[in-house]
């Protein structure tokens, strides 16, 4: 492992430590915002560490700073190169930093139960990555008693959310008076269900107040959290040492929601117009580069253009596979040609000597 690898690995494992030693302090001052703070950042310097040793870098051509979360989360599930993550597990990642981005910035009251579901995640996940990625058991590094323990575990999304619903409504009740413990409680349920869908924004209180109306009206949970319906939690193991992980319910797609689109996280199940971002026939790429189609395959081959998820896509419709290619394909291989060193000559020849065209 290259020697910046292993410090940003260390300094995650100390992260992860920590946040579980804070879970499960006896003192209740600033114990949710550094719990989920600490978790936050051990994933952050986990990603970066595997992005570098999987061979990738974590910093952009000429940048001094390194990538953000968000673009570790992008390289680790979408470059072919370095791939070690899935959707369910950019889910569990996603979800912890929006609530980790609640509690830093603003507010967040977050139950027991519903902490200890995501900090149990997040172990159970940093597990499987450290074995994935760097072939190492996690308690070959962190002693077995270091885990997050709890005298009310919640295990399973449907009973959280019903007990969460359940408390919520009954602080809505006429006379109560209380709709603004009720609308604080709702937060880290919709941050939730926003970062299931696609949606890194902080939820505005208008949605939370009509979030409100709607469990009042007597709606069940899964209307008012479709996002949170669609994942459900598996468990394997037992006692404090069992691994939680999301998966989705069948027939549920999870998409890559397009880098730049507006306050949006990495993936969502929130459908979104494809063809608005693969928006590139390889004519229309081409023609827009000002090179012939065989030259534009040539570039695309040995590059392995087709190999990124941000780059191109094949989407069926109907019984006909269309192949498109994004604006990113397009900034991409243009900045491919402008290199000093560039010749369109030079890459035909070496695409048809090896094949590829």
């Amino acid at each position: 492992m290259i020697k910046e690898a292993k410090l940003l690995k260390n300094k995650s494992i100390n992260s992860l430590i920590l946040s579980i030693e804070h879970f499960n302090s006896a003192f209740d001052v600033g114990r949710i915002e550094t719990t989920l703070m600490l978790i936050d950042h051990s994933f952050e310097m986990l990603l970066k560490a595997a992005i570098l040793h999987r061979g990738g870098s974590i910093r952009d051509k000429g940048a001094s700073q390194t990538i953000g979360f968000d673009a570790c989360l992008r390289r680790g599930l979408s470059d072919s190169r370095l791939k070690f993550l899935d959707e369910e597990d950019v889910i569990a990642i996603q979800t912890i930093n929006t609530l980790r981005d609640a509690a830093q910035h603003h507010l967040l009251d977050i139950s027991e139960q519903h902490l200890y579901i995501q900090l149990q995640l997040g172990l159970s996940l940093f597990k499987k990555l450290n074995k994935t990625v760097f072939d190492e058991e996690l308690y070959s590094v962190l002693p077995k008693r270091v885990l997050p323990i709890s005298t009310q575990p919640a295990i399973n999304i449907d009973q959280l959310y019903k007990n969460e619903i359940k408390e919520i409504k009954t602080l809505l009740q006429p006379g109560k008076r209380r709709t603004t413990e009720a609308v604080a409680k709702l937060r880290s349920l919709a941050i939730m269900e926003g970062a299931i869908q696609g949606d890194k924004m902080q939820p505005a209180n208008s949605l939370l107040n009509k979030l409100a109306k709607s469990i009042k009206e007597g709606n069940s949970w899964e209307n008012v959290f479709p996002g949170v319906a669609s994942i459900k939690l598996t468990a394997e193991g037992s006692g404090p040492s069992i691994d939680l992980k999301f998966t989705k319910n069948e027939g549920i797609p999870i998409n890559v929601v397009p880098e730049g689109t507006p306050g949006a996280a990495v993936v969502g199940i929130r459908k979104i117009n494809i063809l608005d971002f693969y928006n590139l026939s390889s004519t229309q790429l081409a023609k827009k580069l000002g090179i012939t189609e065989p030259k534009l395959r040539a570039l695309v081959k040995l590059n392995k253009i087709q190999e990124n998820e941000d780059y191109y896509k094949e989407i069926k419709i109907g019984k006909t596979t269309f192949k498109r290619y994004s604006q990113k394909a397009y900034e991409n291989i243009l900045e491919i040609m402008n290199e000093k060193d560039f010749s369109l000559i030079r890459t035909w020849k070496e695409a048809r000597s090896k094949g590829l065209v």
